[in-house]
């Protein structure tokens, strides 16, 4: 009952939550109004200690005298009826408990509600630091700043602010504060509408989107508790580009959710002056009145972590990429500050499978309470043992231990491993101090709820679950081979004890337990992995056996051993934190060769997971984890069975019907699209080449940079290590292992040297043209790729892709040929069922405006084109369409066409369209009309007009930005979702 009543109070809160964020639900709620949080949790304790205390009194008791005492006196009805009323009363607690968790969620999803932002707004604003910065602004590696930050007496923005302006406003401000007798600029607040609106806000400001590098370069400098004014644009978190940008399956929109954030503040400028600075005792002590003693001691423990980022962050510039990175690893392995560690580290760790060696786990946090408590108890012992008296010696320990545990965590940001550990050191001894026959696999059950009940949102982090499962199966491991290894040491120990190398023995089950160990967490955790970030890397097996050792028994005891040493002199904690450093880069190194090896390469294990294969996997271990006997183990074989049939479904049903994806990339003007189309043992042909291909299906990648020539627009921040790590997961979770080819349809000048300067500067920027042949290159590296078209020049391909291979510290590999994207081009498979065809492109003019390639795919069976669900790829959605209605008199041969054309476009400037209705449109009318259905797939801002719609006939318009196309707009048409009889006179 006890596991029961857990599993169902996490299970109502998680399906409230859900339910609450997809459904729209009125703010105003009476009960909501009447319902306080902290009330509650509080009541949500009382009913979980008066169920405890029941079940604990309605153990069965161990004296057997009283017992037949009872059973002489008490009829078969009244043992009836005490039973009944029993577990009535015990299914009364348990539904007030699942009711009120469910509740409890529900009023924490109406108060995030409540303080969110709603509207896009710019705005002057009082700006607060509340701890450390998730990012340093850096422009030399185009690192932006991300800040979290409370903002406050909001003032709408009517023209642009310097930071002139923004220091006056300052001046002010500081003058209103220090004299109470000059209303002046206070009343001046009292009139704006948004004085009294506070927003916890994720604060932004990177590089590529402004022109004040010098100015944001000082954002660096502000410590947790600075105050100072800034002009922001807020944007709705719903709406926001962190949200909505998912290429990779990362849930922004709910990690940023589960940090409480309301929205997020684009930093257009920052005021050069202070309010008050955070570094200054007296401007401490005349923090807000609403602050209390605890925010003003994290505050003070924030400023100490960002002293010592200050310390790691010194000289940086004068260190290479490496020792850069060793160090990094160091600050967060010492105070879980990522700030520093740079993308190819973070993507280094997730291909070895040791992420979580980078987050401050309970094993930090317990082995410096056990040390700082084990040197107090020696202290102790010494100097003063008559405490003794009065307390135990274990309570001692448990105190300092406490102590140590709450403080470390705090001073690491206080997530959920490391509050985990200092709650459960608390929970244990307080068990140990009141007696009570608990397990620690219900005290850390109980944990769970209680974290839950305090934060409903803590549910959404990723840490939460792989916090817990993974302490659980430890424990559970623990209690399943203690035994065991037990009577195997004693059954063994005389046998080895005259052969004299017990000491080998002893290492090699002792390796043999840790593979075990760690084989059994890898397997258990794979489910919840693949759940929580769509992908998992099987290096982690291997790596873990021999990193975690290290980190935890040499890295992390060295590391808090110069943090301690920081504090009494910066000299020595330098030098351990060299060697630190040198252990860590070594260890950088090695990884780094370990997963470039050819016959390693492929490490990612790409698997939708969704509830019903989890029920499946938690019903194949569930014999497992029982004590042995219980059930029987050939049990977990029907579920097991089960699990790889579904399993193998999934894989099979993203390639049965004919699909194009269309992949987020992070960058609205790039677009990328994959398409599947299944094969049976066909042979393709192609205009120059024939090849027999026995494979079930073929793939094609298509890449495009829709930004046109004659509008300004922003540049990108997407880059060619970004992109090709992005398509690279998305096309593993879509079981795509080689790729037919790759078709990059905007012309790029970085690849041809025949033009002039007048004719390059035509292109947007050259580091944007050079964006999807780098990312060719690097995914060619990756997986097979046969074919390779790009659209307009490219003569120094060659010279391109062997320089992307010499920075890549790539050998090996082989090379792929570039093959012009021309006006007529064609691959098809030899039935017909499949052709792609060149539209447009005609290279051979000396003018970039017409080399843009369009392709058109002809099929025999209608292609359903979905927008990939970076989070679940089963579940991709259909895109909205705008159809054009068909007039009644249709040629019959084109009604009874079987042939399908999907026309992917690209043209960035309106020539290429009016060299197609010169060149190609006669031919064009002819070959429409053996069509049924011609469907449009482009950008928004695409040059297409409206007479070329209408002469390539085209029924369906998708845009892969779902905005209207302009040209569409006077056609006859109609959204996907309007019912067509509604539409009729």
């Amino acid at each position: 009952m006890y596991w029961l009543v857990g599993s169902l109070v996490i299970i109502a809160m998680m399906g409230v939550l859900a339910v609450a964020d997809n459904v729209a639900m009125p703010i105003d709620m009476p009960l909501l109004n009447v319902v306080s949080a902290t009330g509650l949790l509080w009541l949500l304790v009382i009913f979980a200690i008066i169920l405890l205390s029941a079940t604990q009194l309605n153990s069965p008791s161990v004296n057997t005298q009283s017992t037949n005492k009872t059973r002489s006196v008490s009829s078969p009805n009244d043992v009836k009826l005490s039973l009944f009323s029993k577990y009535f009363l015990f299914g009364l607690l348990a539904i007030a408990l699942v009711v009120g968790s469910a509740l409890q969620a529900l009023v924490a999803h109406q108060q995030a509600e409540t303080t969110k932002i709603t509207d896009s707004i710019r705005v002057q604003a009082l700006v607060r630091i509340e701890g450390i910065s998730d990012s340093v602004y850096d422009a030399s590696t185009d690192s932006g700043y991300r800040q979290v930050a409370v903002v406050k007496h909001l003032m709408p923005l009517v023209a642009e602010l310097t930071p002139q302006d923004l220091a006056d406003s300052t001046r002010n401000y500081s003058k209103e504060e220090n004299n109470s007798l000059n209303k002046s600029y206070s009343d001046n607040f009292e009139k704006k509408p948004n004085n009294h609106i506070e927003y916890r806000v994720l604060l932004n400001a990177y590089p590529k989107n402004t022109s004040n590098n010098d100015s944001f370069s000082n954002l660096n400098d502000l410590q947790p508790g600075d105050e100072l004014f800034m002009s922001l644009a807020l944007v709705p978190l719903s709406t926001s580009k962190q949200a909505i940008s998912n290429p990779s399956g990362f849930d922004g929109y709910r990690w940023l959710r589960g940090r409480h954030i309301d929205g997020v503040a684009n930093i257009l400028a920052v005021s050069p002056l202070s309010v008050s600075k955070s570094n200054n005792d007296e401007a401490l002590q005349q923090a807000s009145t609403s602050d209390s003693y605890f925010q003003r001691f994290r505050t003070r423990i924030d400023i100490g972590r960002w002293q010592l980022r200050d310390h790691f962050y010194r000289d940086w510039p004068a260190q290479t990429t490496a020792e850069q990175q060793a160090r990094a690893v160091t600050l967060s392995l010492l105070t879980g500050d990522r700030s520093l560690i740079n993308r190819d580290t973070k993507d280094l760790y997730q291909l070895a499978g040791i992420s979580h060696l980078l987050a401050i786990s309970g094993t930090h946090v317990l082995f410096l309470a056990i040390v700082l408590g084990g040197a107090v108890v020696l202290l102790v012992n010494r100097l003063c043992p008559v405490v003794y008296r009065y307390m135990p010696r274990w309570q001692v320990r448990w105190w300092v231990m406490i102590g140590a545990a709450f403080i470390y965590a705090l001073f690491t940001g206080f997530d959920v491993p490391a509050a985990r550990t200092a709650w459960m050191l608390l929970a244990i001894g307080l068990v140990r101090l009141i007696l009570l026959p608990i397990s620690t696999m219900r005290v850390l059950l109980a944990l769970a709820v209680l974290m839950a009940w305090q934060d409903p949102y803590v549910l959404w982090q990723a840490g939460y679950w792989l916090s817990f499962i993974a302490v659980a199966l430890l424990l559970k491991y623990e209690d399943t081979s203690y035994q065991r290894t037990t009577e195997a040491l004693r059954s063994s120990y005389d046998e080895h004890r005259s052969k004299g190398n017990r000491v080998l023995y002893h290492a090699l089950r002792a390796g043999r337990r840790m593979f075990k160990l760690q084989f059994w967490l890898f397997l258990t955790l794979l489910p919840i992995t693949l759940l929580l970030f769509g992908k998992a890397s099987l290096w982690g097996l291997i790596v873990n056996l021999f990193a975690i050792g290290l980190f935890g028994w040499v890295i992390v005891p060295l590391n808090l051993l110069a943090g301690l040493f920081y504090l009494l002199s910066p000299t020595i904690a330098d030098s351990i934190w060299s060697l630190v450093s040198a252990i860590v880069g070594n260890l950088h190194e090695l990884i780094g060769w370990l997963t470039s090896l050819p016959a390693l390469t492929d490490a990612w294990l790409y698997t939708p997971v969704n509830m019903a294969i989890l029920l499946m996997v938690l019903l194949s271990i569930v014999p497992w984890l029982l004590p042995r006997g219980l059930l029987s183990r050939w049990l977990a074989l029907p579920p097991l069975t089960l699990l790889m049939m579904t399993v193998y479904a999934n894989q099979q049903s993203l390639v049965t019907v004919p699909t194009l994806y269309i992949l987020p990339t992070g960058d609205p003007y790039i677009s990328a699209a994959l398409l599947q189309f299944p094969l049976h043992n066909q042979s393709v042909s192609n205009s120059k080449d024939r090849s027999s291909l026995a494979k079930d299906n073929t793939s094609w990648l298509f890449l495009a940079d829709h930004r046109p020539t004659a509008t300004q627009t922003m540049p990108s921040n997407l880059t060619a290590d970004k992109l090709s790590v992005s398509l690279e997961q998305q096309l593993g979770s879509l079981s795509v292992d080689k790729l037919e080819g790759i078709i990059v349809q905007s012309s790029s000048t970085v690849l041809t040297d025949t033009l002039n300067a007048s004719e390059q500067n035509m292109v947007v920027s050259a580091k944007n043209s050079e964006l999807l042949p780098l990312a060719v290159a690097q995914l060619n590296q990756q997986l097979p790729v046969s074919q390779y078209w790009q659209a307009g020049r490219s003569e120094r391909w060659s010279a391109f892709q062997q320089a992307s291979k010499i920075a890549a510290q790539s050998k090996g590999k082989t090379n792929i040929s570039a093959q012009g994207c021309e006006q007529g081009k064609t691959w098809q498979v030899a039935s017909g069922d499949l052709s792609i065809q060149a539209m447009t492109g005609w290279s051979e003019i000396g003018d970039t405006s017409v080399w843009d390639c369009t392709i058109a795919i002809d099929s025999s069976v209608p292609i359903q084109v979905l927008r990939y669900n970076a989070a679940d790829p089963l579940k991709s959605l259909s895109v909205n369409s705008q159809t054009k209605i068909a007039d009644n008199q249709l040629d019959t041969d084109h009604k009874n066409s079987s042939l399908s054309r999907l026309v992917l476009d690209t043209d960035t400037h309106p020539r290429v369209w009016q060299m197609w209705s010169l060149l190609c449109s006669a031919d064009s009318n002819n070959d429409s009309m053996r069509f049924k259905n011609i469907t449009w797939l482009g950008h928004s801002a695409s040059q297409m007009t409206t007479d070329v719609i209408s002469r390539q006939s085209i029924n369906d318009i998708i845009t892969y930005d779902d905005k209207p196309l302009e040209a569409s707009l006077s056609l006859n048409i109609m959204d996907n979702g309007v019912d067509a009889e509604a539409m009729s006179p």
